[in-house]
């Protein structure tokens, strides 16, 4: 809830409150001035209107009259400002629960984000993951071929070095093997 709502409710409040403690002083006036009234006429049995006097009770009576109208036109008027308040001040208390419900629900939404970031995240992971292994992997097969075939390389560059000029084998016959014994042996 926040503070200009809370400031809106109690101002408010404190309105209400003060019109219905004009209302009841209204209201208390209202019936005292009825009661004096009524104990004016009741009690006084030789109460009979005079003409003069009569017509100026009876306009006296008649502003007494609009008097008491324009009172109670002010209470209905009162009344319904408190029912209208009192309806806005219903509608404000719902607001705020709503309000309040919302808040904990976002309150439990963010504290539940970074369990949905991590899940997501490792989600998202998991294909790179697996496709670093394999290149991984293929790097390392990559590496092992490369170095075979530069260990196959020094190899053979190696022994063509050393051996200078590769000459042709040729098939040989008796005759040549014996003269070959005959001038290694002399």
């Amino acid at each position: 809830m926040s503070q200009t709502d809370t400031s809106t409710i109690q101002a408010l409040s404190t309105e209400v409150s003060k019109l219905r403690q004009e209302l009841q002083l209204r209201d208390q006036l209202v019936q005292q001035l009825s009661q004096e009234l009524f104990r004016l006429v009741k009690g006084n049995t030789n109460f009979i209107p005079q003409p003069e006097v009569s017509e100026r009770h009876q306009n006296e009576l008649q502003a007494l009259r609009e008097q008491l109208q324009a009172v109670e036109q002010q209470v209905a008027f009162y009344q319904e400002q408190i029912a209208s308040r009192d309806t806005e001040i219903y509608q404000l208390r719902q607001s705020v629960q709503e309000l309040s419900d919302r808040s904990r629900m976002l309150e439990q939404v963010v504290q539940e984000l970074p369990q949905i970031y991590r899940r997501k995240f490792e989600e998202r992971m998991a294909p790179i993951r697996e496709k670093v292994a394999m290149l991984q992997r293929e790097n390392r097969q990559l590496q092992a071929e490369l170095q075979s075939v530069s260990y196959r390389l020094a190899l053979k560059t190696r022994t063509t070095s050393h051996s200078g000029v590769d000459l042709p084998n040729f098939p040989r016959t008796a005759s040549e093997e014996s003269d070959i014994s005959t001038v290694q042996n002399a």
